[in-house]
């Protein structure tokens, strides 16, 4: 995590400066070096404020996670009495933002899932994020569904959005949006119409 007093300015530079080097050479080449010649600063600014690489990649991880919350935010604000289906595809809409698929984007985010099995930091807020996403998607279905079966779905759908991310970003291909919503839309409709004839609390 940076350490206080570093200026919006110059953090917004240098993690867009982590992000263009990792999509241009992968996060094992980019180097501190790099990364600073690219942000126009000094490679001690980098060393102050993030310690390593691996702090600045935590760092830049922070950012995309903040703009995933932020997308997810804004569609359910705009839905406040819309129904669960629509809420839950909101929330699949949010995961599949262009902030989170756009190629940069993509190769932070698989160089963070393997970092993450090695580093504590970055392990924590991997783990923070998948429990945020599951937690959303159940509250969600139970709208409709009783606690276990929602648990289950929510479960179920956190892991077709991961899948179909991760398929799309290890396959090098634009990432296939219109599939995806479609292939989310049709899982949650199965999952909520089984509940609907024999619903319980």
């Amino acid at each position: 995590m940076p350490k206080v007093g570093m200026q919006p300015i110059r953090r917004r530079q240098l993690i867009d400066a982590t992000l263009n080097a990792i999509n241009e050479v992968g996060m094992h080449d980019a180097t501190i070096a790099q990364i600073a010649r690219r942000a126009g600063v000094s490679t001690g600014i980098i060393s102050h404020y993030f310690s390593d690489k691996n702090g600045l990649l935590e760092a830049t991880m922070r950012d995309i996670t903040a703009q995933l919350r932020e997308a997810v935010a804004d569609r359910l604000k705009a839905l406040p009495q819309a129904g669960a289906e629509a809420r839950l595809k909101a929330i699949v809409d949010g995961n599949f933002d262009e902030t989170q698929i756009h190629s940069a984007a993509t190769k932070a985010w698989l160089a963070f899932w393997a970092s993450s099995m090695h580093q504590h930091g970055l392990g924590r807020l991997q783990e923070v994020s998948h429990r945020r996403l599951y937690s959303t998607l159940v509250v969600e279905f139970r709208r409709e569904l009783p606690k276990e079966q929602a648990r289950l779905a929510g479960y179920g759908l956190a892991a077709l959005i991961d899948g179909l991310w991760l398929r799309a970003a290890l396959s090098g291909q634009p990432f296939n949006r219109e599939a995806a919503q479609t292939l989310t839309t049709q899982f949650i409709r199965q999952q909520l119409a089984q509940a609907r004839p024999n619903r319980q609390e």
